[in-house]
Protein backbone atom coordinates (compact mmCIF):
# COMPACT_ATOMS: atom_id res chain seq x y z
CA UNK A 1 0.00 0.00 0.00
CA UNK A 2 2.71 2.41 1.00
CA UNK A 3 4.94 1.91 -2.23
CA UNK A 4 1.70 2.11 -4.73
CA UNK A 5 1.08 5.95 -2.86
CA UNK A 6 4.87 7.05 -3.13
CA UNK A 7 4.70 5.46 -7.21
CA UNK A 8 0.86 7.17 -7.81
CA UNK A 9 2.33 10.36 -5.93
CA UNK A 10 5.19 10.48 -8.04
CA UNK A 11 3.51 10.02 -11.15
CA UNK A 12 0.92 13.05 -9.87
CA UNK A 13 3.92 15.16 -9.19
CA UNK A 14 5.58 14.43 -13.08
CA UNK A 15 1.75 15.15 -14.61
CA UNK A 16 1.10 18.28 -12.64
CA UNK A 17 4.71 19.90 -13.66
CA UNK A 18 4.23 18.49 -17.25
CA UNK A 19 0.74 20.54 -17.42
CA UNK A 20 2.50 23.52 -15.92
CA UNK A 21 5.41 23.52 -18.07
CA UNK A 22 8.20 22.62 -16.08
CA UNK A 23 11.45 21.28 -16.47
CA UNK A 24 12.36 19.65 -13.20
CA UNK A 25 15.36 21.72 -12.85
CA UNK A 26 12.70 24.55 -12.91
CA UNK A 27 10.69 22.82 -10.44
CA UNK A 28 13.73 22.42 -8.32
CA UNK A 29 14.57 25.79 -7.85
CA UNK A 30 11.31 27.23 -7.85
CA UNK A 31 11.10 24.75 -4.23
CA UNK A 32 14.83 24.80 -3.17
CA UNK A 33 15.82 21.12 -3.70
CA UNK A 34 17.90 19.21 -5.65
CA UNK A 35 17.02 18.49 -9.61
CA UNK A 36 17.80 14.70 -9.05
CA UNK A 37 15.09 14.83 -6.11
CA UNK A 38 12.51 15.42 -8.18
CA UNK A 39 13.39 12.52 -10.59
CA UNK A 40 13.29 10.27 -7.76
CA UNK A 41 10.26 11.75 -6.49
CA UNK A 42 8.59 11.27 -9.68
CA UNK A 43 9.75 7.71 -9.87
CA UNK A 44 8.03 6.90 -6.54
CA UNK A 45 11.43 6.62 -4.78
CA UNK A 46 10.95 9.27 -2.61
CA UNK A 47 8.43 10.33 0.16
CA UNK A 48 8.45 13.98 0.49
CA UNK A 49 7.30 15.50 3.53
CA UNK A 50 3.83 17.13 3.52
CA UNK A 51 5.04 20.54 3.51
CA UNK A 52 7.55 19.91 0.41
CA UNK A 53 4.57 18.34 -1.08
CA UNK A 54 2.40 21.91 -0.34
CA UNK A 55 5.58 23.40 -1.89
CA UNK A 56 5.46 21.58 -5.22
CA UNK A 57 1.66 22.63 -5.80
CA UNK A 58 2.17 26.43 -5.31
CA UNK A 59 5.16 26.02 -7.45
CA UNK A 60 2.72 24.25 -10.05
CA UNK A 61 -0.28 26.70 -9.16
CA UNK A 62 -2.17 23.49 -8.06
CA UNK A 63 -3.71 22.54 -5.37
CA UNK A 64 -1.99 20.23 -2.68
CA UNK A 65 -5.44 17.59 -2.80
CA UNK A 66 -4.60 17.81 -6.97
CA UNK A 67 -1.45 15.78 -6.43
CA UNK A 68 -3.32 13.53 -3.79
CA UNK A 69 -6.18 12.93 -6.47
CA UNK A 70 -5.02 9.48 -7.76
CA UNK A 71 -8.67 9.02 -9.45
CA UNK A 72 -7.31 11.52 -12.09
CA UNK A 73 -3.98 9.61 -13.12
Amino acid sequence: MCKEFIHNLGKNIKKHRINANLTQKNLAQIVGIHPTYVGKLEAGKNNPSLILMFKIARAMKIKLVDILDFDKT
